[in-house]
């Protein structure tokens, strides 16, 4: 998941429905201060931001490849789901930079060493579970590793701790040297990809072999998208909610908010396309870590920290394969937004850059649809094995 959603939360009741949805041009992980604003702060003015789209998922007409349902069902693949108690048992834990403990999964399935491996990379608010519906298909062909970023899952949550883009960055990279040991794909979905991307712009091929980006995010949280007028708009309020972020009684409110079950059960319905992925188990993985000590710090300095690199500043910097996958219903990097726009245009312009739009996926693709991801990323994957 991710980081960066305009907190316009400034209507009084959450409503979510199951058909098509209106666009909410926003991003990440200030959508959940959002919803939390809608779910308890009654007293702000209201504020709607709806597109004007019908609630029809908008396509830039430069954009040509699409991926059509596959007609698989999400009970075909939870038979290859691997339960978030085997991931935790397999997990292991690594020190970076001599002080803090980080939490890795890695396959041991038995794939071709001459495969690249694989790193996994999560989003806001996520973790290693997340993937549990695509580590056992892709460790077929190939060892998977997953990580918990610094601040999430059972990774360290330091006090006082600046998270950055950067810091995220580093420690892929760091975790790539020290523990992989060969050149790897990344696969990051939201925040994660863009990590992922810094990471790659930063490091060689002796390290990245690919990449590959799930609805990658424009920063950290919302002031990286300055140039959208939406944002522009609604700038002095996220300075506004940044400040209340800062006061600890209204920062704990809000997470008390965010992390009660129904509550988070309704953000998550309306962020993934097909509803039937939000299960118990995926509100239990984001829940979990959320009583974990200095949890509460994290959230808050992600939501008001430096947004960090933009990924339109890194993409073109990169001479790697990279696969490009993005669900048109998500209401957090929606493709009419600039974030959408930009990564739409790069396969005309970059030729190491390929993409495809998944039909009816929201914002997580490998766990809201992991058959139609899977049926994209296995042969990227073998093609670039073999070149």
């Amino acid at each position: 998941m991710a980081a960066h959603s305009v907190p316009s939360g400034l209507v009084k009741h959450l409503q979510v429905k199951q058909q098509p949805k209106k666009k909410e041009r926003s991003s990440n992980c200030l959508f959940f201060v959002r919803k939390s604003f809608q779910l308890g702060l009654n007293n702000f003015p209201n504020f709607n931001h709806n597109n004007n789209n019908n609630g029809k998922p908008f396509f830039p007409h430069s954009l040509t490849i699409t991926s059509k349902s596959s007609g698989s069902s999400t009970a075909e693949t939870a038979g290859l789901s691997v339960s978030p108690r085997e991931i935790k048992e397999k997990c292991k834990k690594w020190v970076w930079k001599g002080q803090f403990s980080i939490n890795y999964f890695v396959s041991d399935s038995g794939a071709l060493n001459s495969n690249p491996p694989l790193l996994l990379v999560h989003g806001f608010g996520a973790s290693i579970p997340h993937w549990r519906r695509n580590i056992r298909t892709l460790s077929q062909n190939n060892i998977v590793y997953a990580i918990d970023l610094l601040g999430f899952g059972a990774s360290d949550k330091p006090a006082g701790f600046a998270y950055t883009m950067e810091t995220w960055a580093q420690l892929i990279l760091d975790f790539l040297n020290e523990v992989v040991r060969k050149p790897a794909v990344l696969v990051g979905n939201s925040v994660g990809s863009l990590a992922c991307v810094i990471a790659a712009s930063e490091s060689s091929r002796s390290l990245v072999r690919g990449l590959v980006l799930l609805n990658c995010a424009g920063g950290m949280n919302n002031k990286a998208i300055v140039d959208d007028w939406r944002i522009k708009l609604l700038l002095p309020l996220l300075w506004l909610v940044d400040f209340l972020l800062k006061q600890q009684g209204i920062a704990s409110f809000i997470f008390e908010r965010v992390r009660q079950r129904d509550n988070l059960r309704n953000v998550l319905l309306s962020v993934y396309g097909n509803q039937k992925s939000v299960d118990e188990e995926l509100v239990e993985i984001i829940i979990e870590p959320t009583f974990d000590q200095g949890a509460l710090d994290a959230f808050v300095s992600i939501v008001t920290g430096p947004p960090g690199p933009n990924p339109v500043t890194l993409m073109p910097k990169l001479s790697i394969p990279v696969l490009v996958l993005w669900g048109n219903q998500d209401p957090f990097t929606p493709l009419d937004g600039p974030v959408g726009k930009y990564f739409s245009s790069l396969p005309a312009t970059l030729p190491n850059i390929s993409l495809f739009v998944l039909e009816g996926v929201g914002h997580c693709p490998h766990d809201d649809r992991p058959e139609l991801v899977h049926e994209k990323l296995l042969p990227w994957l073998a093609d670039l094995a073999a070149s």
